[in-house]
């Protein structure tokens, strides 16, 4: 099928749809409305971000929307505000000329008795995020008696921030005959328990692996030493005088970090992160939506669900810990036909992660080297000349001070005018790049999984405490996912970790010394795999996972020991007894 009239669509839909300039649609939703509207089974579809999801499964639910009933047919579970307001925003168009359609999106950060008002009002559909949903079928709000489809979108996302007891309290009250659909980016073996319990006999429907912009996307890598991170993020919105970017970073400390760094330093810049309110990020959003920011600081989570347009950079401050994040991120440039780059900052020690993303993504990145000052300067001073050549000139407007401005100058020639007006406006640049370094590091000469020399003088030099934790490979624990874990609980990825021993049942790691505080009360209160976690110094460097497991073995010998001998005793009186 080559266009949406070739779906079957209901007239309005279509209407809307030309609205949008929806000409041919993407391969998921090729494949996912026709078995949406022509059939009630379960499906599986795996896509990734900037695919056309929205559509794929919006449009067919609206299609089968029974207008004539008020009572609520289908229920969409997205993980973030932000996504459930931006898939709301999306069905509102696609159902604009159908008047007797109510959308309600429900989430948190929001006044729920707002919700509730139009919950009151009748609503077709919900979506909203499984907090508040569940919160709201507790207070006899939200009724799913008359549900026929739900549909999970970023499905994966939802398991990872922890949503499944929200996922399985809100699905028990829905009707066992009913369409789940459930889409997402990966078939993360998270996701099994749920599929096997919640879908019935479901079809998978999967498109390629890379998003479908991807192939209007630039893959770069710079590499650089870690303190020369922030540097390079200046060069690069400096050589790219007219940037428009999200740059993601891995905490939310990280997060305000640079943002305020950005903003203290002139940029047009600010962050979106787990802390601020739900009108904070609205207020953030709306300014960059309208440009009148050109760079946003987010974690993956804060970022879910913003759909940007036109966006020319996705700027990787730090690399995420899955490779699939860093498809998500950079399918948020190069959309509906445009080029766009997306940027790795890297140090060497993180060569093999992008050999691996090439390798799983099947993209080919390109190794970059940071921009000189004279690079910079000379591109500042083009762009600012460009912006002069072409500037609207108001006659009207400004010939009343035209005689004083003349007067003023009149001592200057052409030539000399020229240089004080572009000093004026380009010193700042000049005096900042005047004896710039260079940043770039070179790639390492030796094999790809060979460790940076200095990085290992650092670790050698590093004083660490040593910390026991009681999860271990049982809980599915990797040292990638205690790396990860470690650097959440602390909200930072500055602290040194050192050597990590994974047993069955429980850990050992250490950590720069002087975090030994921040670690055993970031760990307090925290959860992975539904496992509450304890966190304590231990004395392995005098008691290792070996002496642990021998004083195991040997307590366990004393006790039969001291048994056998008991009975040994027992027996020798019974026969002095006998006699």
């Amino acid at each position: 099928m080559n266009t949406f009239q070739d779906f079957g669509l209901r007239e309005e839909l279509l209407r809307a749809v030309s609205d949008l300039a929806f000409v041919e649609p993407t391969p998921i939703q090729k494949k996912a409305i026709p078995q949406l509207l022509s059939k009630a089974q379960d499906i599986i579809a795996l896509a990734q971000t900037g695919t056309g999801k929205t559509a794929a499964f919006g449009l067919p639910a609206i299609h089968n929307t029974d207008l004539s009933s008020p009572a609520t047919q289908t229920l969409i579970l997205c993980p973030t505000r932000e996504l459930c307001v931006q898939i709301s925003k999306d069905l509102s168009q696609y159902a604009k000329y159908l008047k007797d359609l109510h959308i309600v999106a429900v989430y948190g950060g929001s006044r729920i008795e707002a919700q509730i008002k139009a919950l009151r009002r009748g609503a077709q559909i919900v979506v909203g995020t499984p907090g508040r949903v569940k919160d709201l079928i507790q207070r006899k709000k939200l009724k799913l008696d008359k549900i026929e489809r739900v549909i999970l979108d970023e499905a994966d996302e939802m398991l990872s921030m922890g949503f499944k007891e929200e996922l399985d309290a809100i699905l028990s009250q829905t009707p066992d005959e009913k369409q789940t659909i459930l889409f997402s980016a990966t078939m993360h073996k998270r996701m099994i328990p749920i599929t096997k319990k919640y879908l019935h006999n479901a079809i998978q429907l999967s498109v390629d692996k890379i998003n479908t912009g991807a192939t209007n996307v630039q893959h770069h890598y710079y590499m650089v030493n870690a303190r020369d991170r922030y540097e390079l993020l200046k060069r690069i919105a400096d050589i790219h005088p007219k940037i428009y970017a999200i740059v993601f970073c891995r905490t939310r400390r990280d997060t305000k970090e640079i943002a305020n760094k950005l903003m203290s330093d002139g940029y047009n810049a600010d962050a979106i992160h787990g802390d601020l309110s739900q009108a904070q990020r609205d207020e953030v959003m709306h300014r960059f939506r309208k440009r009148h920011l050109q760079i946003l600081v987010a974690t993956d989570v804060a970022a879910r669900g913003l759909d940007v347009q036109d966006l020319t950079h996705v700027i990787n401050f730090n690399l995420p810990d899955d490779d699939e994040s860093y498809t998500h991120r950079s399918g948020r440039t190069g959309r509906a036909g445009k080029t766009g780059i997306s940027i790795a900052i890297i140090h060497s020690r993180e060569q093999r992660r992008i050999r691996e993303i090439e390798k799983r993504s099947g993209i080919q990145f390109t190794k970059m080297d940071a921009p000189t000052g004279k690079d910079i300067c000379e591109k500042q001073l083009f762009t600012l000349i460009d912006k002069i050549e072409r500037v609207h000139v108001d006659e009207a407007q400004i010939a009343p001070y035209l005689d004083a401005i003349q007067k003023k100058l009149d001592w200057l020639s052409r030539e000399e005018l020229i240089k004080h007006f572009v000093s004026a406006e380009f010193n700042r640049f000049l005096a900042y790049y005047k004896n710039a370094k260079d940043i770039n590091i070179q790639a390492k000469p030796s094999r790809e999984n060979q460790r940076d020399r200095s990085n290992v003088k650092q670790r050698r030099s590093t004083p660490f405490s040593r910390f026991h934790i009681n999860i271990g490979t049982k809980n599915k624990l990797t040292p990638t996912r205690l790396i990860g874990l470690i650097n959440e609980c602390l909200d930072s990825s500055d602290a040194v970790i050192g050597k990590i021993e994974l047993l069955r049942n429980f850990s050992f790691f250490e950590v720069d010394e002087q975090f030994e505080s921040e670690i055993l009360s970031a760990f307090k209160g925290k959860k992975f795999g539904g496992v509450p976690l304890v966190i304590e110094l231990s004395q392995a460097l005098k008691t290792d996972a070996f002496n642990h497991f021998r004083k195991e073995k040997k307590g366990k010998r004393k006790k039969y020991q001291r048994r056998d001998s008991r009975k040994k005793n027992a027996r020798n009186a019974r026969r002095r007894k006998s006699r």
